[in-house]
This record gives structure tokens, sequence and C-alpha cells, in this order.
């Protein structure tokens, strides 16, 4: 595979040098109108190309989409992405036309004398004015989404977890029965300790250490990143939620789980995938993939970035409750 990479760099290349010393021999040269021509219908033909290639591409790659999103304020998300990429669709389908019609349209033709227009004081107030209007509109209304995901003020008994970063793995803590996190840093790392958790403050006694996410649907989650080593990206793609895990400071997030594990997987848009996913790894000789929720880290955090995941896994607040009580604490862990 590389060698075709450098074959195909290497050509490209002699094309890109083979252009240069064409445009250096055309200087003094004055185009026909057969050559006009030839352009002006090669730009129309790769303006259909460019169309045609575009729908193929919506039709072919959409199952590489995710679905629909598995937490309430991913929702709004959504909804915000959708508006964004139609208004972008829409100025690129008209633009990009326009660019392709003139190319042909106004070809050099014998006889025909481009006109002179010097400027047009309106017509810049409107090119300058409605983007600024839209753009601003868009910036706004993202805004309006973060603070209303971000706000926890009014959350009632949310659960506290605390993500924990480090190269190359995840682990995590859940606040115990008085719903806080204990206090924890680097430098109380130690033995099983692996998090660093102050054990001297009482509140960190009940706290419960997992390397596994279980979270209760319908429940608020409110997520506290740190990192030991470099900066990493906390990112669970399905519930449309990405935050830094800062080297030094704790950032947060929350979101709502709206759809159970089992539920994604009854899902017909991650029916499909997976089906297309194991039809991959039978060729392959592989075992069979079953769809689970997971944490990535989205950040290139070194050379073991990619396998830096942890399974999480969504139910019913009771089957939660359930799993909860059969964790050790972290009292229990460390003594």
């Amino acid at each position: 595979m590389a060698a075709l990479l450098y074959v195909l760099f290497a050509i490209v290349i002699s094309l890109a040098i083979w252009q240069i010393t064409r445009i250096f021999n055309l200087r003094g040269t004055i185009a026909t109108e057969k050559d006009n021509n030839t352009q002006g219908f090669l730009f129309a033909a790769f303006g259909v190309f460019f169309y045609g290639l575009m729908i193929f591409s919506f039709w072919k790659y959409s199952i590489i989409l995710l679905p629909e999103s598995a937490s309430l304020e991913g929702e709004s998300y959504d909804t915000l992405y959708l508006i964004t990429m139609l208004l972008i669709l829409v100025v690129q389908a008209i633009t990009q036309f326009l660019l392709f019609y003139f190319a042909f349209k106004y070809r050099g033709i014998k006889g025909r004398k481009a006109l002179f227009y010097a400027d047009s004081h309106k017509l810049e107030m409107i090119w300058t004015f409605v983007p600024a209007v839209v753009l601003s509109g868009l910036v706004l209304y993202g805004l309006t989404v973060w603070n209303d995901v971000m706000d926890v003020s009014d959350a009632e008994n949310p659960l506290i977890i605390e993500v924990y970063a480090k190269q190359f793995q995840w682990e995590a803590r859940y606040a115990g029965a008085d719903n806080e996190l204990g206090l924890a840093n680097v430098r109380n790392i130690k033995g099983i300790n692996t998090m660093g958790v102050d054990m001297t403050d009482k509140n960190a006694l009940d706290d419960i250490p997992t390397r596994e996410l279980h979270l209760p649907k319908g429940r608020k989650v409110i997520f506290k990143f740190r990192s030991q080593d470099v900066l990493h990206s906390a990112y669970m793609p399905h519930f449309r939620a990405q935050m830094n895990c800062v080297p030094g400071m704790v950032t947060q997030f929350a979101f709502t789980p709206s759809m159970t594990t089992e539920e994604m997987r009854a899902n017909k848009k991650t029916i499909t995938r997976v089906k297309r996913i194991n039809k991959i790894r039978a060729e392959k000789g592989e075992d069979e993939y079953e769809f689970d929720y997971l944490l990535l880290c989205n950040k290139i955090c070194g050379s073991s970035h990619y396998n830096m995941q942890m399974k999480i896994i969504v139910e019913e607040e009771t089957q939660f409750n359930s799993w909860l009580k059969k964790q050790k604490t972290m009292a229990q862990v460390v003594q």
C-alpha cells in the first residue's frame, strides 16, 4: 500500500512539473476560439461530473453516518448540525453551479467583448451584509445550544462520575452515597490507587472505581474529566459528547442518556452498519462484532491512541442501581 502511495505521489509531482513548464511555454500565445470552446465544454462536463459525484456520495456513503442521538441533549446538537449543513449545501450548490455555468456561457467567442464593470456598492453591501447576518444567527444559535447543554443547575439528583485519562486507558470513579467525589491528585498515585484519590478526604471513601461505564437511562450524568499525563479528549459520539481532559485541571460535561444499549442495537441504522462490518470481518476470518457504546480518545495522545477505549453500557435505572451496589468502594479497594 505504501509503495502505491509513493507511485501516485510521484505521478502527481510529475504532472505538476509538466503543467508548470507548459505555462511558461504559453507566454505570448493567444488562445483561439477553438481552445476557448474546448475549455468551456470541459468545464461544463466537469460540473456535471462534480454534481453526479456529490449525489452518488450522499447515496452510497450515508451509511457511515451516526444514527440518531442516544442523549436528550444530543438532539439539539443534531438539529444545529442539520440546519448548518442544509445551509452550506444550498449555498454550495448555487455558487458552484454559477461557477461552472459562467465559465461555459462566457467563454471567449470571436467578436464578443467583456463588459468592464468597475464596482457596485449595492452588490458589495448585499454579499457582505447577508453572510454576516446568517453567520451571526448560526453563532448565536450555537451558543444557545451550548449554554443549554452545559447548564446543570436545574438537574435533579444527577449522577456524578469522574473520568480519568492516561496513556493509554480510561478509568472511572462514581460518587458514592453522598453523591460527592472525593479530592484527587496525581501525587497520591500509589499501588492500586491508580487515580490518585485522596484517601484522607472522607468524601472519597464511598467513591466507586470502575474500568467500565454504566449509565442509567433518563438520568442526568455529570462527568468530571482529569488527565494524568497529556491532553486527551473524551469522545462519546453516540451521545454527541466531547470534552478535553487537561492535565492539572478538571473539566466538565453532562448529558442524559435516552436510549439503552439494547435499544440502540435494535436501531435499523445500527443493524445495517453491524451487518456491513460483520461482512468485512467474515471475509478476514475475524469474529463477529456486536455494537457497544464506546468512550474514545479524540486526541492523538501517543503511539497507542487508537486503542484507548472504554465500554459504555446504558441500562434502565433499576438495572444500573443493582450493578452499582455490587461494586466495591475506594475504602474497600485500597484497604
